[in-house]
């Protein structure tokens, strides 16, 4: 079946492709990523999403420089996630919002896109925007 993905077939493909960037990018693979989708608003939470090098500074004490380490890799990362997802979605990017807790090796990233990605509904017919 061709045309518009629905709503949950964009949702696991984003959260395949983004599991698959983090283990390309940072050599570290998440456990498990969610990914729900609301209106322009996409909601990713990445479980076991910490580095292996941020685990040893963390075990070390040093946890004020295992934050500065995931604020630098996320800034770095962010320009091809950003162009990941606007390929992915075929919409523009407006805004990246992420936020690791280390303690917990969660990541959050919440994606504004600038309009609703096309979806088909259950029922076959696409979404008007």
């Amino acid at each position: 079946m061709g045309g518009l993905p629905t709503r949950g077939q964009l949702e696991r493909k984003i959260s395949q492709e983004i599991q698959a960037f983090y283990r390309c990018y940072l050599g570290h693979q998440p456990s498990k990523v969610t990914c729900q989708i609301f209106s322009n608003k996409i909601a990713l939470i990445l479980e076991n999403s910490i580095t292996n090098a941020e685990l040893i500074l963390i075990d070390e004490g040093k946890n004020e420089l295992a934050k500065k380490v995931r604020f630098n890799l996320d800034e770095a990362i962010q320009p091809k996630l950003k162009e990941l997802i606007e390929e992915i979605t075929a919409e523009k990017v407006a805004d990246i919002l992420s936020d690791a807790t280390l303690n917990t090796g969660r990541t959050g990233i919440i994606v504004v896109l600038s309009d609703m990605p096309e979806i088909r509904s259950l029922n076959g017919i696409p979404k008007i925007k």
